[in-house]
């Protein structure tokens, strides 16, 4: 299938590593242009070499109020146009709602809520007919993690912006869609498998709660991601698509 990405140039943020590369190397694959972005210079920079001639890499912190314009000036300078942004980024630290500190709220807050709102107003000011805002965002947006309390707080709430967003934009053919990952096998839930003192045991009960039985793979999620933002998926807007094996029982 043509998903009509040739030559299309977007950015992705948060792509030095895990479901932010595996987006970016799927775009590429079907031969978009894409600006990988992330807070490690050197990290960015081995991503984009990895990826190939069709990548390029910008250091930059989604917390930063000048990222935004600085990453699409950039897409502009280096592949001279822009089609559309992945906003990715990495989870609030874990915690139970009765440890979490203001500090670690307010930091997850200027990262991933206000960072992620800053990027898709200014792609939504500079986007045309055709372009695409998606967020990654979690399967917490339907339903609470235990010990993910920061994120439980804020990615609904981003949710929400995106569905927003997308009224608001739809007049002007500019799309905004939402990606919802769970048990995927990345470095970060690797990591929250291990919190339980006993990783094996954690993954072993994960999947039996899977009905696919399995983890998802990154690059599972990365051609999700490339179908919702290429042109083949043109009326597709507004909507949080689960990529969980399943695991969302609701409707």
């Amino acid at each position: 299938m043509d998903l009509g990405l040739k030559d299309r140039v977007y950015i992705v943020t948060g792509a030095s590593r895990g479901l932010g590369f595996a987006s970016a190397r799927e775009l590429i694959a079907d031969g978009a242009k894409v600006l990988v972005t992330g807070r490690d210079e050197k990290r960015v920079a081995e991503a984009a070499a990895e990826l190939g001639p069709n990548a390029a890499a910008a250091a930059a912190d989604n917390a930063d109020p000048a990222a935004a314009g600085r990453l699409i000036a950039t897409a502009h300078e280096r592949f001279g146009r822009f089609d559309g942004i992945l906003i990715s980024v990495g989870g609030p630290v874990p915690g139970f709602a009765v440890d979490s500190t203001d500090e670690q709220w307010a930091a997850a807050f200027e990262s991933v809520f206000l960072g992620a709102v800053r990027l898709a107003r200014a792609a939504a000011a500079v986007l045309g007919e055709g372009g695409v805002i998606g967020f990654v965002l979690s399967g917490s947006v339907h339903e609470p993690i235990p010990g993910l309390t920061i994120s439980n707080g804020l990615r609904p709430g981003l949710a929400g912006f995106a569905k927003s967003l997308s009224v608001e934009l739809g007049p002007r053919g500019i799309r905004v869609v939402g990606l919802l990952p769970a048990r995927l096998d990345t470095d970060r839930v690797r990591e929250l498998d291990a919190l339980s003192g006993d990783a094996d045991a954690s993954r072993t009960g994960n999947e039996s709660r899977i009905p696919l039985r399995r983890y998802g793979t990154p690059q599972e999620f990365g051609r999700t991601a490339a179908f919702l933002l290429s042109p083949a998926a043109s009326y597709l807007t507004g909507v949080m698509l689960p990529v969980d094996g399943g695991s969302r029982h609701g409707f």
